[in-house]
């Protein structure tokens, strides 16, 4: 298989250390419902931090190594991962850090009024008067609900805070990138 681009994969995760002593590794997932991560049959590892100063895009590209994924499952708020060639403890240990990466096709269809967060990145935010409220640039979860960060995705300067919860969000137009919010310019 071809390695793909960066821009083709999402982060869905890190290795956080190793578990027992068959090679396992233990994953920290990126979200509370992993399930990317858990019906996954490959998963791309990088072992170069994201965006990395002095790091090439070539560099990055070349550290990528596909594994495949015997066993995957929940343990204590973490994704125990059994991985195809990993057979002991210290090739688990090696692997700590590692980001984890798939293909967005990995991810099953969300369902009806509900969003995978990585797609709504990069949407651009209007209220209901047609002002331009920003950029997403990133999308967080606050215990309660999800809150979109607009801003400028160049600088990653954030602009404002806004609760992704059906009484801000009129309208979610993936095809077209565009939000629309009932939300002022100005709060």
């Amino acid at each position: 298989m071809n390695k793909p681009s960066l821009d083709d994969l999402i982060e869905i995760g890190a290795v956080q250390d190793a578990q027992g002593l068959q090679g396992q590794i233990k994953v920290r997932p990126h979200s509370s419902d992993p399930v990317a991560l858990l019906s996954s049959k490959e998963l791309w590892l990088s072992l170069i931090p994201r965006r990395s100063a002095g790091v090439a895009a070539s560099i990055e590209q070349a550290s990528l190594q596909l594994y495949k994924v015997n066993q995957a499952k929940m343990h204590s708020g973490t994704v125990v991962i059994a991985l195809e060639g990993i057979a002991d403890r210290d090739q688990a240990e090696a692997l700590k850090g590692a980001r984890i990466l798939v293909g967005r096709d990995v991810f099953p269809k969300a369902e009806s009024d509900s969003y995978y967060w990585v797609d709504l990145i990069a949407c651009k935010a209007v209220n209901l008067q047609g002002e331009s409220l920003g950029e997403v640039i990133d999308v967080n979860d606050n215990g309660a609900h999800g809150i979109i960060v607009i801003g400028d995705p160049e600088t990653k300067t954030v602009k404002q805070l806004i609760p992704f919860v059906k009484e801000v969000v009129q309208n979610v137009d993936l095809p077209n990138k565009l939000i629309t919010l009932d939300w002022q310019a100005d709060w």
